[in-house]
């Protein structure tokens, strides 16, 4: 088992337990009891495990340091990467995230990695767009590379509890986010782990802890319409359509021109019409 597949199934244990929580009875406390211990007990055992092999693969650096330095090739060729030409595709890619069309992100990121192989900041929009686009799997191996050159790189944690928010794993979900949002790194990182911690308390029908959440966000990002789309779903689906109709107006009136706006504007007229808004529930 590698320890991808080994940290997927222990993250499979723990969303199990945490949805027996929420209705455990009485009889059930002593099992879960004995099921937390063992996966904080397996779960450490393999943290040792790893740690020891890491101390063993110091060895092999230092070996591989001692050996002789390999003979000059005839004809050095050097990769050139060209930063300020990535630079105008990653400020594309960026927007296009923003904008809500992940597709063309993707493509902008690529053609900027392109010029500037391993650009941290390139890698991490394309994980992001890529997960947009629900390609969960690319996004991670995308955020690997990123995390191993920077583990505490606030994009990628947020994006993680993201990715984490999409497979239900809640508490991992708001392990990531909170990180993110106690490093305050960067106001980008800052401003989408509100969001998306927000959207993992929706999920959880804690719809005040979820309106919360999305505020901050647009005191952080005002022109972030998507919070407003959000907090007019928190209110529709607590069943308050007033104050679902006056966020999304709120939203709309701000930028009809914007993909969420537009959005805002459909679901308040849909709901003026008397017409259920499905989309918001």
């Amino acid at each position: 088992m590698t320890a991808r597949e080994l940290l997927d199934a222990f993250l499979a244990r723990y969303g199990r337990i945490e949805a027996e929580l929420e209705t455990a009875g009485a009889a059930d406390r002593e099992r879960l009891r004995g099921e937390i211990v063992a996966l904080f007990r397996e779960t450490e055992t393999a943290l040792d495990e790893l740690a020891g092999f890491k101390e063993r693969i110091r060895a092999l650096v230092e070996r591989y340091k001692s050996l002789p330095p390999p003979p000059a090739p005839a004809q050095q060729h050097t990769i050139v990467s060209d930063h300020i030409g990535s630079s105008t595709y990653v400020e594309r890619g960026w927007t296009a995230i923003a904008s809500g069309d992940a597709k063309r992100a993707v493509k902008e990121l690529e053609r900027a990695l392109e010029l500037a192989p391993n650009d941290p900041h390139a890698e991490s929009l394309l994980g992001w767009a890529q997960m947009l686009r629900e390609q969960y799997d690319d996004a991670l191996m995308t955020y690997h590379k990123v995390l191993m050159k920077d583990p505490n790189n606030p994009l990628a944690r947020v994006n993680l509890g993201y990715i984490c928010l999409k497979k239900g794993i809640f508490g991992e979900a708001i392990e990531h986010l909170s990180k993110a949002i106690r490093q305050d790194a960067d106001r980008k990182s800052s401003l989408y782990a509100h969001f998306y911690m927000g959207l993992v308390y929706l999920e959880r029908e804690m719809y005040d802890d979820a309106r919360g959440f999305f505020r901050q966000t647009l005191e952080l990002g005002p022109n972030m319409l998507e919070a407003w789309w959000e907090i007019g779903r928190a209110y529709y689906r607590e069943g308050n359509k007033a104050a679902a109709a006056e966020a999304w107006r709120t939203g709309h009136q701000t930028n009809r021109f914007n993909l969420w706006g537009e959005r805002c504007g459909k679901a308040l007229a849909q709901l003026e019409s008397g017409k259920p808004v499905e989309a918001a529930g």
